[in-house]
């Protein structure tokens, strides 16, 4: 069935849903595909978030997400469980083709795609996530004061999680399969400079162990000689980096060498008029939800800007 918009937003993480808001409030009347399998992105798998400002007590990713969608429902957003799986960006309308054989004609396309974290794939992992393994140390490393932590990763990421949670550890142990760092030597310096740091090479965690309240250890396994042996531990930071979600929309606007979409200047504009882009799948950076809310409220008004001077055009 064609449907003709004014805005399509797709994703209903904090930065499709704070789009829808700011959209809807501009009497856009948008429309949002949540997706068909994770609708709210990965945020809704977080159990407890304490740095989402407004909420003293802290709110679980679910609940937040869900929030933030009935606030723009508030003022007229619609939210439409599907998937898109086609797209044509040529024209000054965008056509996108949704796997429920719907077909999209919108004036503005505000891409919110999300990313997603990578994973060990080790035994243990799923089942301690949330209860010991974590993937930001920005979001979880207030709950392990005075904790043993390990952070899994070579790279500039790891580097930066442990120096920030050696201020609040007591110990953090970086586990990297390789004997050399892909980190620049500046933040393996710092890493290595930190008495509460060390760093252990060519080994890679082979399973994740713990009991009803948590992580305890990890199982770790020689590269070189395959032998194992298990470390202590109160958790698992895994730091190995993420990857957008950008999947089909990649093949339309321009992204990096990592996928994710570039957008022109300060704003939220891709290299497609009409199209806009905002959360996590053009930050590799921050994957903070605070900033994904932010830029979605970026893209909506600029898309709103860009839908006004359609108008200015046409007239």
């Amino acid at each position: 069935m064609k449907k003709q918009v004014d805005v399509l937003i797709v994703g209903a993480g904090p930065a499709g849903a704070t789009a829808a808001i700011y959209a809807a409030r501009a009497n856009l009347q948008p429309v949002v595909l949540t997706g068909l399998t994770s609708p709210g992105g990965a945020l809704v798998n977080t159990i407890d978030i304490e740095n989402f400002p407004g909420f003293p007590s802290g709110i679980g990713g679910g609940e937040l997400v869900e929030k933030i969608k009935v606030q723009s429902e508030r003022f007229g957003a619609t939210y439409v469980m599907d998937e898109v799986e086609a797209v044509d960006f040529s024209g000054t309308n965008k056509v996108l083709h949704t796997q429920l054989e719907d077909e999209y004609h919108a004036r503005a396309v505000i891409l919110a795609l999300g990313s997603k974290y990578r994973h060990l794939d080790c035994s243990g992992e799923k089942e301690f996530a949330g209860r010991g393994v974590s993937y930001c140390a920005t979001c979880d490393g207030y709950f392990f004061k005075g904790k043993d932590l390990i952070v899994v990763g070579g790279g500039d990421t790891a580097m930066e999680e442990a120096i920030y949670l050696a201020h609040l550890a007591t110990s953090v142990t970086i586990i990297h399969r390789r004997a050399d760092f892909r980190a620049s030597k500046i933040m393996l310096d710092r890493a290595r400079q930190n008495p509460k740091i060390r760093l252990l090479t060519s080994q890679v965690v082979h399973e994740i162990r713990g009991d009803d309240s948590g992580v305890r250890a990890v199982v770790l396994k020689d590269i070189e000689t395959n032998s194992t042996h298990e470390l202590t531990t109160d958790g698992v930071f895994i730091a190995i980096g993420s990857t957008p979600t950008t999947g089909i929309f990649a093949g339309s606007a321009k992204t990096d060498e990592f996928g994710y979409i570039k957008v022109l200047n300060n704003s939220s504009r891709t290299n497609i008029p009409g199209v806009f882009a905002a959360g996590d799948a053009v930050d590799p950076q921050y994957r903070q939800a605070v900033v994904a809310a932010g830029s979605g409220a970026k893209a909506a008004i600029d898309a709103e800007k860009y839908l006004e001077s359609l108008e200015v055009c046409e007239k």
